[in-house]
């Protein structure tokens, strides 16, 4: 039991030596610190022992709960083997096993594992792989150096990822550090940059994607893209056929696809990869997040043989992958996701899944009613609620208000943990949650928008 005294040297300390990322630090200080100790399930538990839903499974990792047991007894198990063994040049049991298992469940011919440690390393070895391959392999062509991105992506935050990111608030920055490369408009259907409106359009913002491509294919090595949803965009929802409409052209024009999955991986979407809703293959694929079930830090990138292949050769000739970090590939990590793809297999999880997912889709339908929302999008467990000052003219809420933030404090009052994106309110909780969280989650939500834009 954590005794008064230590609660408050907790906040104190928590505030005196702690700078948290994506936080305003002078707002944070003048709050009270939410300080998690323990968890169960889809609960958060504070040291006050208070409860709290985790409505958005610790920032989009965790998978089947808190404390479950069956990774609970694989973290333990391996740590009794050992804790952390270098991949540089030597292999591990676990590594081996958890790579074969992640091919045999991803897009058909991806067949190579390189591992990492955080969505953006993924995505940061992906390109540097597809621009590296052009460098060096006999299929290569060395005038190919740039990228294609979307607007409002996210892709990490290392200078590579941050450099095909889309978000201006997070990103222009650090302009001054980043290779340029081709950015396009996203199909961003809410807000269209091109003032049409899905069905109707024929997916025009495809077109936009083809331009560039058109004109600029011998120099493009890769597309990168977050498959079926944008998630720190804004939870944005591709329309139908737009993901398998970009491998069709990245095939085209010979560009490599990279898709990076690392917060649609693992069953967010209703499938175990957002790829599978359209049939598609990508030619890289970036994976973090969920792959250890929320429990480790762990990535994956994983890659075609063509890709491989490019980067074999005598010794002499240095066509070595030359990347890797500390703790690629650590033990522990890939015993947790060994365990998770497991407890995917016997609980029959994505199969599960489909009826909470239609369960949230009816629990998101009274959020229509508030004259402040003005789109519920959802795309599996995924889930953004835009907020609007004017719901006719969809025009935001001014950035001083707070709105997103004022929202989410009040949702934490009632018992909800949540996150915005500005005045996106963002819902996306453990597959593992049940109906009666699913109720209490959507009606919290609902109540904290209703009370803070009727203000």
């Amino acid at each position: 039991m954590i005794t008064a005294e230590q609660k408050e040297a907790l906040e104190r300390d928590d505030k005196k030596y702690i700078w948290h990322p994506f936080t305003q630090m002078k707002g944070y200080m003048e709050e009270k610190p939410l300080i998690i100790e323990g968890g169960e399930g889809c609960v958060l538990i504070d040291i006050d022992g208070n409860r709290y839903i985790d409505g958005v499974s610790s920032l989009w990792t965790n998978v089947h709960g808190h404390r479950k047991e069956t990774l609970d007894h694989a973290v333990r198990k391996q740590l009794g083997k050992i804790a952390h063994s270098t991949l540089l040049g030597l292999s591990h049991i676990p590594a081996i096993r958890l790579a074969k298992k992640l091919i045999e469940i991803a897009p058909r011919g991806l067949t190579k594992v390189f591992y990492s440690d955080n969505g953006s390393t993924a995505n940061e070895i992906a390109l540097k792989i597809a621009f590296q391959y052009h460098r060096q392999a006999p299929e290569g062509n060395s005038n190919k150096k740039k990228f294609i991105h979307l607007s409002n992506g996210y892709h990490g935050d290392t200078i590579g990822s941050v450099s095909v990111g889309g978000i201006g608030l997070f990103h222009a920055m650090y302009k001054d550090l980043l290779f340029p490369s081709f950015k396009v408009e996203s199909p961003y259907c809410y807000r269209c940059p091109l003032g049409t409106s899905y069905p109707y359009c024929r997916l025009a913002c495809l077109t936009l994607v083809e331009e560039i491509m058109e004109d600029h294919h011998l120099e493009i090595a890769a597309l990168v893209m977050e498959p079926m949803v944008q998630g720190a965009g804004g939870i944005l929802i591709q329309p139908p056929g737009y993901l398998k409409g970009i491998r069709d052209l990245c095939t085209r024009y010979n560009i490599f696809m990279i898709a990076d999955e690392v917060a649609v991986g693992f069953g967010k979407t209703g499938k175990m990869f957002a790829c599978e809703h359209e049939g598609v293959s990508p030619d890289i694929m970036a994976l973090s997040k969920g792959i250890t079930g929320g429990y480790m830090p762990l990535a994956a990138t994983l890659a075609t043989d063509k890709i491989y292949e490019g980067f074999l050769g005598e010794y002499e000739e240095f066509k070595t992958f030359f990347h890797g970090h500390t703790f690629t590939g650590n033990p522990l990590a890939c015993a947790a996701s060994i365990a998770s793809l497991e407890i995917f297999e016997e609980e029959n999880t994505i199969g599960s899944l489909q009826g909470k997912i239609a369960h949230l889709a009816k629990k998101l339908q009274p959020f229509a009613e508030l004259s402040h929302v003005g789109e519920v999008r959802q795309c599996g467990v995924m889930v953004g609620i835009e907020l609007v000052g004017d719901r006719k003219a969809k025009e935001l809420f001014p950035p001083e208000k707070r709105t997103g933030h004022r929202v989410i404090m009040e949702a934490r009052e009632r018992g909800v943990i949540v996150r915005p994106l500005g005045d996106v309110i963002v819902l996306m909780p453990p597959l593992s949650i049940s109906y009666g969280e699913i109720d209490k989650l959507c009606e919290t939500v609902y109540e904290a928008i209703r009370v803070v834009t009727d203000q």
